[in-house]
């Protein structure tokens, strides 16, 4: 057989394949009729839980879309995400961006201070989750504020629950416990296979933080 011949059956078998793989996912497409908003879990050791969650910010303000961030636990370290959206011309999107304003827990060391700071950024959050404007809302570190019981969880599963039909919310932070899983529609789980700190590598400007 030819090199030629050869070519064209491997041009026809990727032709069939991609044919068998368009009807796959044409009828997925047609069967997801439902318009509404999702709830999606970012969660796991690896990196990437609120990059993926800012990705999405982005996504939707480039739409046009009206975006509410809330971050537990950070607040203190420089953000570059947040220096760059922050400085959006404000009559062209519309962000809120909101911290916690603590810090790590191991650095304030201070249970009653971070708590009573988890509740100002909620106090904030739950109004944003109720209005029916907001088209994301992203609660970073949400697990963390949980886990920690700063927050009480009915009270979050509840304004989730009741939030505007269209509206999406993006949880992030390692150890999501079961019931975040269950009201999640999209749950991502990262893995860490290898890490530059564990060897010694210090957090690098613009690409840790």
């Amino acid at each position: 057989m030819s090199d030629n011949s050869s070519d064209e059956s491997q041009r026809q078998r990727h032709k069939q394949r991609m044919q068998k793989r368009k009807k796959i996912v044409d009828a997925g497409i047609a069967q997801a009729l439902e318009q509404r908003g999702v709830v999606v879990v970012y969660t796991g050791e690896g990196k990437g839980k609120t990059t993926a969650a800012i990705g999405t910010v982005t996504r939707a303000l480039g739409y046009g879309y009206r975006v509410f961030v809330a971050q537990f636990i950070k607040g203190t370290w420089e953000c570059g995400e947040k220096n760059l959206l922050a400085g959006l011309p404000a009559e062209q999107y519309s962000l809120e961006w909101h911290q916690m304003g603590t810090g790590f827990t191991w650095e304030t060391q201070d249970d009653e201070v971070d708590r009573a700071a988890a509740q100002a950024l909620w106090d904030k959050a739950s109004k944003a989750l109720a209005d029916p404007d907001v088209y994301l809302v992203v609660l970073d570190e949400l697990t963390y504020a949980l886990n920690y019981r700063w927050l009480d969880r009915s009270h979050v599963l509840a304004a989730i629950d009741s939030r505007p039909q269209a509206q999406t919310v993006v949880i992030t932070g390692r150890g999501a416990r079961q019931y975040l899983l269950d009201i999640a529609d999209t749950v991502s789980e990262m893995r860490s296979h290898k890490h530059a700190f564990a060897a010694g590598v210090a957090a690098r400007r613009g690409i840790e933080w």
